[in-house]
């Protein structure tokens, strides 16, 4: 008897991801997981009072706050956005790949059910 499998793959890049990690959230992620104290305080100070603007050709924007985002480029930005993705997986019955704002969702397919 012969059975054909065929893996499925679902390719997920979260546009702009580390921008859009909402600094609330990512400070009650880091209390659950136990990081309280300096570490905790650190890491909100980074986060907080935070402005951009954008300038073109010396003209250039109003500053406005940032209450989303991960430091950028920084060693810190993308271990803030991994410890906010990582329980992106819970609930999913598939094997999961995540490398940044970049996830992988593979499947064997065995059945028309699958």
């Amino acid at each position: 008897m012969w059975i054909r499998v065929i893996q499925s793959i679902l390719c997920m890049d979260f546009q702009k991801a580390f921008d859009k990690v909402p600094h609330h959230r990512l400070l009650r992620k880091l209390r659950n997981h136990g990081i309280r104290g300096k570490v905790l305080s650190w890491t909100s100070n980074c986060l907080q009072d935070r402005k951009q603007r954008v300038g073109i050709n010396s003209k250039f924007s109003q500053w406005s706050e940032m209450n989303s985002g991960v430091p950028q480029p920084s060693v810190l930005g993308p271990v803030l956005f991994n410890i906010f993705i990582n329980d992106l997986e819970k609930g999913v019955n598939n094997e999961v790949s995540q490398f940044a704002d970049d996830t992988k969702l593979f499947k064997i397919v065995k059945s028309k059910a699958d």
